[in-house]
């Protein structure tokens, strides 16, 4: 009997046996054991997968009830329907081959054996995320992805850059998480439920009469979402999160953390739409971020920071996706971005490989005929990136902006916004391939050779994905659809041409211009300083907020915690102590003629009280 509970189950147990052996488990073994746990995980996602094709409408388990609040049983319930179904499938899918693709890549690391119970976690925590029927335990899943990526961000905390990208990207999530525990009380105490299926049958009449509650809840799961998926203005951690090793990059930015903020709004969109404000400021922000994300990638010299600004922009699309249309143009484009997405960060670290640590473009070139297999697989997801025909990234792009073109009064302007961000997404991702591939050698240093078969592999599968995923848009939109609203009809000429010719003039833009140039090693100039100093966000947030927060923690450190607790309350009540110890202490000195004379005066004075009185 299909048990749903043994898809999240599987990699946990992998996490468990690595973690406990790991002095005496061998490099192999734990290889074996990692990616054999998602694999599996992978293969049980699919059979349920297949059951639901069969005519299930969803799958459900109940682990056991974990607390009683009232009259509300919170219990640890799976549900497998067609959403997280194929959630699932990218997560595990998708994990298996960076998993594979991490035992070359980190062979002989000292923190081999840690590292693969550090991923085989991450994936049972999103598994947990997108799996959970319960809030509460979505909220577990939710933390514990933060948890996880905060250790593999961290992962060589013996240098100086990732310990503070983790801290970070786990400080900026803790803004998001007020966000989601919030909602999660509020719709609590108005609907009084945490299963999430109940809510979302339950919400809307529950909500029908306290419309505001109704937007409170969606404004703040999706501040929730915003934490996680990056977007304006939490996007900051994600950029930096690239210091942690390339694979677990991939993994953050393709199957786990990022796109949990894009399932949390497409699971809860019948919510979301009880009042439309709600999602016009989701499709808003969604383009601002696409645009700006894909300005500042223009000028950036890392291999990895160029594709996480890309992934905050496609982000972006999602969002607009999820809000202007019924979800399926959304979810689609993050099924399709998994893909090429985790390609061209794989890509990415096969060239980093091949440079012997190396992340700056401007000094690669010419590597195409050094790293044959990587150059083509990255060519073809740079080509899903730029959203060119009939790459995946072509079908699930165009979705997106024929919903946003009809979506209210700002449609039209939201859609050239769309389209803008497509041409400058071709164009950088233009720029990426020619400074890497493209040209003459530009480094004496090291000798470039392809990555082992163990790296290869997994980009070939992701390549012909990228490649071919799109076209089974219609059987993805057919499926999802019974949980989420289907696209109507087919995408208009207009938004293919617009879309398309777009990407095309990026393309050829981005090829003429550095088909011989390199960015020099001088600062960059105009947009292009502009683009490559991240328009000065990080330093506008380290002067508004982190240095008058950390102002006013030296201040309350100093006098009220130093000054005033310390010094007045403590310290101050302890010398009162002394100080009246030692007026009183001389009258306790064993002299019974004192204690006597004490007395009389006592007396005295009281029958003094008594007769005045």
């Amino acid at each position: 009997m299909f048990r749903v509970w043994a898809i999240p189950l599987i990699p946990l147990l992998g996490f468990v046996y690595i973690g406990l052996l790991s002095r005496r488990l061998s490099r192999r073994a734990a290889a074996i054991v990692g990616c054999s746990t998602v694999a599996l995980s992978f293969l049980v996602s699919l059979e349920g997968a297949l059951q639901l094709l069969r005519g299930e409408e969803a799958l459900t388990a109940t682990f056991y009830t974990w607390a009683s609040l009232g009259d509300t049983l919170v219990r640890l319930d799976y549900r497998l329907d067609a959403l997280s179904g194929s959630m699932a499938l990218i997560v595990s899918g998708v994990g298996f081959l960076i998993h594979l693709y991490s035992v070359g890549y980190m062979h002989g690391d000292r923190g081999f054996n840690r590292y693969f119970a550090f991923l085989n976690l991450f994936i049972f925590f999103m598994l947990t995320l997108v799996l959970s029927d319960n809030l509460l335990l979505t909220f577990v899943g939710w933390e514990g992805v933060g948890l996880c990526s905060y250790l593999l961000i961290g992962f060589w905390y013996e240098k100086s850059d990732p310990p503070p990208a983790a801290v970070k990207a786990f400080v900026v999530n803790r803004i998001g998480d007020f966000g989601f525990l919030t909602a999660m009380v509020l719709l609590l105490a108005q609907v009084g439920t945490l299963s999430i299926s109940e809510l979302l049958q339950s919400a809307p009449g529950a909500f029908e009469a306290w419309p505001v509650g109704a937007l409170a809840v969606g404004l703040l799961l999706f501040l929730a979402a915003t934490g996680k998926s990056a977007q304006v203005p939490l996007y900051v951690w994600l950029p930096d999160a690239m210091a942690g090793p390339t694979p677990v990059s991939a993994l953050i930015h393709a199957a786990t953390m990022v796109t949990a903020g894009v399932y949390l709004m497409a699971r809860f969109r019948p919510i979301l739409e009880l009042q439309p404000q709600v999602l016009e400021v989701i499709c808003a922000v969604g383009a601002v971020t696409a645009l700006l994300a894909a300005l500042i990638a223009l000028a950036q010299r890392d291999i990895k920071r160029v594709l996480a600004y890309s992934t905050v922009s496609q982000l972006g699309y999602m969002f607009m996706g999820v809000a202007a249309g019924g979800g399926v143009a959304g979810m689609f484009h993050l099924t399709t971005h998994a893909f090429f997405k985790a390609l061209l960060f794989l890509g990415a670290g096969s060239v980093i490989h091949a440079m012997g640590g190396e992340q700056d473009i401007t000094k690669m070139g010419g590597l195409r005929s050094k790293t044959p297999i990587t150059f083509w697989t990255c060519l073809v997801g740079a080509l899903a990136l730029a959203g060119l025909f009939p790459t995946a990234g072509f079908y699930s792009k165009d979705l997106i902006l024929a919903d946003v073109l009809h979506f209210g009064e700002w449609g039209r302007i939201l859609f050239a916004m769309g389209v803008l961000t497509a041409g400058l997404t071709a164009f950088y991702t233009a720029r990426w391939l020619m400074l890497i591939f493209f040209g003459e050698y530009r480094s004496p240093h090291h000798h470039p050779h392809e990555s082992p078969a163990v790296m290869t592999v997994p980009l070939v599968l992701l390549a012909i994905f990228s490649f071919g995923a799109g076209w089974g848009e219609h059987a993805y939109a057919h499926f999802v659809g019974r949980v989420l609203e289907p696209p109507e009809g087919h995408v208009p000429g207009q938004v293919i041409a617009w879309a398309s010719g777009a990407g095309i003039v990026g393309l050829l833009a981005g090829f003429l211009r550095y088909r011989s140039l390199v960015p020099g090693p001088g600062p960059a100039k105009g947009l292009a300083r502009v683009s490559e100093r991240k328009f000065w966000v990080d330093e506008i947030y380290d002067a508004l907020i982190v240095r008058p927060y950390q102002f006013l923690s030296k201040v309350i450190a100093s006098w009220v915690d130093g000054g005033l607790i310390d010094t007045a309350l403590v310290n101050g009540s302890g010398a009162l102590v002394r100080a009246a110890g030692r007026i009183v202490r001389p009258l306790q000195n064993g002299q019974i003629q004192v204690y006597t004379l004490a007395m009389m005066v006592g007396l005295v004075a009281a029958l003094g009280w008594m007769l005045w009185s």
